[in-house]
């Protein structure tokens, strides 16, 4: 390696969902961007594939202002290569270039020789996402070699995401390119592989024999790409410590260290803020309820809790499983104690569907026209009202309030009776919103059937499957996804295979308490940082060390516990929650990212920081602490009177164990001057 100016250089994130949404990768990418582009300036470029129906409404294209960047773009249009360039359409707008990879198709046997003869990687013909990925690393190979060859006085990191775009890494080793890599895996295919089958992963990870598992699964191919890139890049990264447990025993090399996902927070400017997005987008989910119940609406929408797990459709790897179990289970209890409240569990994941359930449409159109009607109504009396009283000239006041007999009219009534008469079904509301293709052979409506889960009016726990993404748009729930977050209760995420885990860590961003588990990657990071998450409102669910039925019975009772709070308490662990958010931001976890970057140029050019520390990604951890507002544990006691005693105290004065504003740790007590001070 030569000696390059390591303090100012210049940075390639490559990743298949740059301004290409297909998974959870381009939310990491896309939030990253505006704290990335604002460390980097001009000298960060985002490459992709240049996805034609979307990169016009992602990207603005614009010319190329690096002379380096244009003289390689030139060449490689030349020899038919077609590409985007421009500023992606988010935050921080980041330069992005997008490459073609169709363009260059007729190349694509040579390569696979190439890469078969450089690396030993195999490539089936008829695989075309395979394909795909050797076309877009041979090209991103290809201008990163061009772009080193011309920029010599800056140091160059390329970061890649995912197998996808790991194919230029073992490349780019064996050419001896004068640059420094990065390798994340959000996540290893022969883990989601494995997770996705009757296997007891966690368990047997020690033993698997890797070659042969992949080669079963046909992926031997796909896996030796991402093994390949795991093993030549400078930094190998993951995104979780269980995705890096895990990559340790199939990829066969231990990560450098962990990149959590995080996201972009919004601050409110007042707590209250976010308490109020949370009432209103309640009554949206109320307006569906209402409509989806009707005929059995015979529950108090003030005693109602929503609960919703979402993502996708993976029954076991998202645990979807153990959250029906678990329901049924939380159903029975709440029927055994007489509790008043009603649970409403959503299921948002699509499916295969043929169309809109005629029931479930039905529902919502006689609801909106009983509302409808009696809006109308309403006005109408109000007018009748405002009249009689306007018309009062004196004398006996009784005479200007109308009678209550004469509010409201004959054909007023009869219209108000035949609305609430169409309400009458003799069916039970369904259990999903949408007409299955395959109806007989879904697991989660099998399950449901088998736990007799059919929103029966005696059922405290009702269910809904909504098999669709949501959005504003929605004839049913006309609601966007992040706008019914924040309207719901509790999010239920028991997931068996979870690298990162967006959905939870979402949730906690807009104040929503949440399920996880300790085998997702955001449960880690949560068990982490905090004493006692549950204060936090955020519950871990044991999936690791306890059986599957120990599992359910602890999801069972994190819920019935969320169900025997009061109005109040649940208002406290949501304020609790949201504060939370700050720790999830880019602008604190992106340091994670700059760590990676320093700890690769140390590796590539270590006489450059002679005498300097390599600046790993071995950091001191300290827990949060419980909030103050929370029940204090028997460790802190000091003295004959605990924070206990005090509580119960206040409560007898009438006192409420309400949130107070705290500086935070550690206090500072300035010690009194004088007997004055102390008096005052």
């Amino acid at each position: 390696m030569s000696h390059r100016d390591v303090h100012n250089p210049f940075l390639f994130e490559i990743a298949w969902e740059v301004a290409n949404k297909v998974g959870g990768i381009y939310t990491v990418i896309k939030t990253k961007a505006p704290v990335t582009a604002h460390e980097f300036g001009d000298r960060y470029t985002l490459i992709g594939p240049l996805a034609y129906k979307t990169a016009a409404a992602e990207v603005e294209a614009e010319k190329v202002t690096n002379p380096h960047m244009k003289e390689i773009l030139d060449e490689m249009t030349s020899q038919g290569v077609k590409w985007m360039y421009g500023r992606w359409l988010i935050e921080g707008a980041p330069h992005v270039l997008l490459l073609d990879t169709n363009s260059i198709a007729d190349r694509l046997d040579s390569w696979k020789g190439d890469l078969w003869n450089v690396a030993g990687i195999p490539s089936p013909p008829n695989d075309q996402e395979t394909n795909d990925a050797i076309l877009f690393g041979y090209l991103v190979g290809w201008f990163l070699g061009d772009f080193v060859a011309r920029e010599k006085k800056k140091a160059v990191i390329a970061h890649f995401h995912e197998w996808l775009a790991g194919v230029a890494i073992p490349l780019l080793r064996k050419r001896r390119t004068d640059l420094t890599t990065i390798f994340t895996t959000h996540a290893t295919l022969l883990g989601r592989y494995l997770c996705a089958g009757s296997v007891d992963f966690y368990n047997n990870i020690q033993h698997f024999s890797v070659d042969e598992e992949a080669g079963k699964r046909g992926i031997y191919h796909r896996y030796c790409i991402e093994r390949g890139a795991a093993h030549c890049c400078d930094v190998f990264t993951t995104v979780s410590q269980i995705t890096a447990f895990e990559a340790e025993h199939l990829l066969k090399r231990k990560p450098d260290g962990v990149l959590p996902n995080g996201l972009n927070v919004v601050k409110f400017s007042a707590m209250h803020e976010f308490q109020n997005l949370h009432a209103r987008n309640k009554e949206k989910i109320h307006n569906f309820v209402r409509g989806h119940f009707y005929g059995h609406y015979d529950f108090d929408l003030d005693n109602t809790l929503y609960f919703f797990t979402a993502g996708r459709y993976e029954y076991r790897n998202k645990g979807v499983d153990m959250y029906i179990e678990s329901l049924s289970r939380l159903n029975h209890r709440l029927k055994a104690c007489n509790s008043p409240m009603t649970v409403v569990a959503f299921i948002v994941m699509p499916a295969a569907t043929q169309s809109f359930a005629v029931e479930a449409l039905k529902g919502q159109a006689v609801t909106k026209q009983l509302q409808e009607t009696v809006k109308d109504i309403t006005e109408k009396i109000g007018q009748r009202i405002f009249d009689k009283a306007a018309r009062y000239t004196g004398g006996d006041i009784s005479r200007a309030v109308i009678n209550p007999s004469e509010l409201l009219t004959n054909e007023e009534k009869i219209l108000l009776k035949r609305r609430v008469i169409a309400l009458k079904r003799n069916s039970l509301p369904p259990i999903v919103t949408h007409n299955m293709i395959d109806d007989g052979s879904d697991p989660i409506l099998n399950q449901l059937r088998r736990l007799q889960l059919f929103n029966h009016p005696s059922d405290r726990v009702k269910v809904v499957f909504h098999p669709e993404f949501l959005s504003s748009n929605n004839p049913l729930i006309s609601i966007e996804y992040e706008d019914f977050v924040r309207g719901c209760h509790l999010g239920v995420f028991p997931s068996y295979y979870e690298p990162w885990g967006y959905t939870p860590a979402e949730c906690t961003v807009m104040g929503v308490p949440s399920v996880t588990t300790n085998l997702s990657g955001f449960g880690g990071f949560v068990e982490e940082i905090l004493e006692k998450s549950s204060d936090y409102g955020i519950y871990i669910v044991d999936r690791r060390l306890k059986s599957v039925d120990e599992s359910v019975e602890q999801l069972a009772d994190c819920m019935l516990q969320f169900c025997q709070k009061s109005r109040r308490q649940r208002i406290n662990q949501r304020n609790r929650t949201e504060r939370l958010s700050d720790l999830l931001d880019w602008k604190v976890l992106g340091m994670e990212y700059v760590r990676a970057r320093k700890l690769a140029l140390h590796r590539a050019y270590p006489d450059s920081f002679a005498g300097s520390e390599s600046g790993g990604f071995d950091q001191q951890k300290v827990k949060i602490p419980k909030p103050l507002s929370a029940p204090a544990s028997p460790r802190i006691r000091g003295g004959n009177v605990s924070v206990d005693d005090l509580t119960s105290n206040m409560q007898q004065l009438g006192y409420e164990d309400d949130e107070y504003p705290f500086p935070p740790f550690p206090l500072i007590v300035k010690r009194p001057n004088s007997e004055r001070d102390l008096l005052t």
